[in-house]
C-alpha cells in the first residue's frame, strides 16, 4: 500500500505541473498578460522558462526520474508563483481577490507536498526511470 500511495502522489505532482505547463503553450499570450497584470518582471523571458520547466519537470516526477531534485525545484518555483502571482493583498482590475487566496494557500499545500516527496526518493514506489 505504500509503494501505491508514493507511486501515486507523486505522479499527481507531476501531473499537477505537466498540465498548466501545457496549458501555458495553447493560451500563451494570455498568460503573459496575466503575469504582466502582476508586474511580473522579464515575464517575456520568464515564461517559456517556466513552460519548460513545468513539462519537463512534470514527465520527470511521473517517471520518477531526479525526484528529489524536481520536487525542490517545483517547492522553489510554487513559492516563486505565490509570491508574485498570487499576491491577494494586492488588488488589480478583473481579479477575484478571494480567488487568489485560495490559490495562495492551495499552493502552500502543493509546497508541503513537494517538501515531503523531496524526502521520499528512497521509499518504495514504481518508476519508469532511476537517478
Amino acid at each position: 500500500m505504500e509503494k501505491l500511495a508514493v507511486t501515486l502522489g507523486r505522479c499527481l505532482l507531476g501531473l499537477y505541473f505537466l498540465m498548466p505547463g501545457i496549458s501555458k503553450v495553447t493560451s500563451y499570450q494570455a498568460m503573459l498578460d496575466y503575469m504582466t497584470l502582476h508586474n511580473i518582471p522579464m515575464a517575456d523571458v520568464l515564461l517559456p522558462i517556466t513552460t519548460a520547466l513545468q513539462i519537463l519537470g512534470g514527465l520527470c516526477l511521473i517517471a520518477g526520474f531526479r525526484i528529489k531534485e524536481m520536487a525542490l525545484m517545483f517547492a522553489g518555483m510554487t513559492l516563486l508563483i505565490n509570491l508574485g502571482m498570487h499576491d491577494f493583498w494586492n488588488i488589480y482590475p478583473e481579479t477575484d481577490q478571494g480567488h487568489e487566496v485560495q490559490n495562495f494557500v492551495k499552493n502552500l499545500g502543493i509546497f508541503a507536498g513537494l517538501l515531503v516527496m523531496s524526502a521520499a526518493q528512497h521509499l518504495p514506489q514504481w518508476r519508469l526511470a532511476k537517478a
